[in-house]
């Protein structure tokens, strides 16, 4: 089976965010993941972390103002000094939990602009962030989202994604693929992780089930099957990256219902 990583943004939502470490652990994840770390001292992550044994292995940069609607920074002309300084941040905290990747979200395309006349700037903002990070050796990631859960977002697809890449021309930035997002876009997902593991271009993957965002045992998608073709593909191609898990639990908020929901991790293969 793949390495797995619990979504601390998603799952345990009964608890306080810093208990989830601890709940993680007890079920037998060995890394976690989230979307933002900036409400806490990394001091304090770091020391949950540890006394946990667990491992960071993805967060999200600052993504401008969340709550008033802004889902990232990077496509959007006249904000690169708060982007640099959202990526001056990340990379602080990167450091201090040990954390190899960064989710550089591309953002809303701007009102009366299309994806051509903003591609530039995303470009030229990898560019700078790639430089930045790669000091550190830090992978950024770029994540292909579907417009039914976040209208209007830049980057949607796979091949978008990895011809993105190109233009960037920075080895340290790659795609995050979800694949509840490359469902509902475009399907045909065991075959994308057939064609895209193997460049070297997929730095983390992630997990939900389509189309409610519950456990990977609910809805369409045979996550069964799909977690072995990423064993057979990862075997033939040295892939040895992270499944993120960011879904939310079909239990909701019940106590113990994270846990309750984890049959699909612990079933045998």
């Amino acid at each position: 089976m793949p390495r797995f990583a619990a979504n601390l943004s998603m799952l345990y939502p009964e608890l306080d965010f810093l208990d989830r470490f601890e709940a993680a652990a007890r079920d037998g994840f060995a890394a976690v993941e989230y979307l933002f770390p900036y409400a806490y001292e990394p001091r304090e992550l770091a020391a949950r972390l540890a006394a946990h044994g667990l491992q960071q292995v993805l967060f999200n940069a600052p993504p401008g103002n969340w709550d008033g609607g802004e889902k990232g920074l990077a496509c959007l002309p006249g904000r690169e000094p708060e982007f640099r300084a959202a990526i001056g941040s990340a990379l602080r905290y990167a450091e201090a939990l040990g954390c190899p990747r960064v989710h550089v979200m591309a953002g809303l395309l701007p009102q009366g602009l299309d994806r051509a006349a903003v591609q530039p700037t995303y470009v030229a903002n990898l560019r700078w962030a790639a430089a930045e990070a790669a000091r550190q050796n830090v992978a950024l990631m770029i994540e292909p989202i579907n417009t039914r859960d976040i209208p209007g977002f830049f980057l949607n697809r796979q091949d978008q994604a990895h011809q993105l890449l190109a233009q960037v021309g920075a080895p340290n930035v790659k795609v995050q693929m979800d694949l509840y997002h490359c469902q509902i876009v475009e399907g045909d997902v065991a075959m994308k992780i057939r064609h895209y593991l193997p460049t070297g271009r997929v730095g983390h993957l992630q997990i939900a089930g389509v189309p409610e965002r519950h456990e990977p045992d609910i809805g369409e998608l045979n996550y069964a099957y799909l977690f072995g073709v990423i064993d057979e593909v990862s075997a033939q191609c040295g892939w040895d990256g992270w499944i993120g898990c960011e879904y939310r639990p079909a239990r909701g908020a019940l106590a113990g219902g994270t846990s309750a929901g984890l049959g699909w991790l612990n079933r045998p293969a």
